[in-house]
């Protein structure tokens, strides 16, 4: 099965409010009275206007509320974000209105060796309702499988620490605790359980421990990118390929091509958990 036809687009008026970028600044440890209405909002911090409003009644049972859109069920209980690409056209200044579009772009159905799974690609689109032109957008492809077998603990085992992780021209060390996953979370409205809720990310889904959000992990990369390689980003696209798990460092590397970056997130245990390709201005 395939095809998009009985999703309709969503249209949403949001506004990039001051209140919530200062609380962006505050959960990555920045000072927020620094920023003021009017000023440009960093690249990568654009996520909150992006969040679902899914009814609670109405959640996945993993509590999964969509990125603007709704995510249907299938009868596969387990999501993960496979990817996401995002163009930045223009710049949103702290306190504009937008206008923002989010529609299911494709959903496919297949049968893999391991069970039944599909994929599900949400385009937004975020314009200054001002002008009316798009200034951001972005694509997130999700996978949906079907619920973790009941050895699936067995198989996904705690990070040993590996020292050695691949070095790449830069490099940095985060450590996502549970206040940043629960921050993160709550600033995108973001209620899937295994970023909160510890006992169902182990005893339901057979991870070590909570999981890092996928876009919080592109938010840590694209920080890398503005504080420590002093780049703006014009295009983005990040490929997610292990789980990362709370409470263990990440390390960021970024190496430099003729046109663009590569950059990376490895786990504790050497494992390479995201790809990011950037293109620059």
């Amino acid at each position: 099965m395939s095809g998009t036809e009985e999703f309709q687009p969503i249209r949403r008026t949001e506004v990039c409010a001051l209140g919530t970028a200062r609380r962006i600044a505050a959960m990555l440890d920045l000072d927020p009275d620094r920023l003021r209405e009017g000023d440009t909002l960093p690249r990568g911090w654009h996520f909150p206007m992006l969040a679902g409003e899914t009814r609670r009644s109405e959640l996945r049972g993993d509590g999964f509320p969509g990125l603007g859109v709704a995510i249907p069920d299938m009868g596969l209980s387990r999501l993960v974000l496979g990817g996401r690409r995002v163009t930045f056209l223009a710049d949103i200044p702290i306190g504009a209105a937008l206008q923002r579009t989010s529609k299911v772009a494709s959903l496919t159905q297949k049968e893999a060796t391991s069970g039944p799974m599909a994929f599900v690609t949400v385009e937004h689109s975020l314009a200054v309702a001002q002008n009316g032109a798009p200034a951001i957008v972005e694509e997130a492809t999700y996978i949906l499988l079907e619920a973790a077998a009941s050895d699936r603990a067995k198989t996904v085992a705690a990070e040993v620490p590996d020292a050695n992780i691949p070095g790449g021209d830069r490099n940095t060390i985060v450590i996502p605790d549970e206040t940043l996953l629960f921050q993160y979370s709550a600033l995108g409205f973001n209620s899937h359980k295994i970023h909160i809720d510890k006992a169902y990310a182990r005893d339901v889904e057979g991870y070590p421990d909570l999981v890092v959000n996928g876009g919080l992990t592109t938010l840590l990369l694209s920080e890398f990118i503005r504080n420590d390689l002093k780049l703006m980003p014009r295009k983005l696209s990040v490929k997610h390929t292990a789980p990362l798990f709370c409470g263990n460092p990440i390390t960021l590397t970024a190496n430099h091509e003729t046109a663009a970056w590569n950059l990376s997130a490895f786990a504790a245990n050497g494992l390479r958990a995201a790809e990011m390709k950037l293109e620059c201005q």
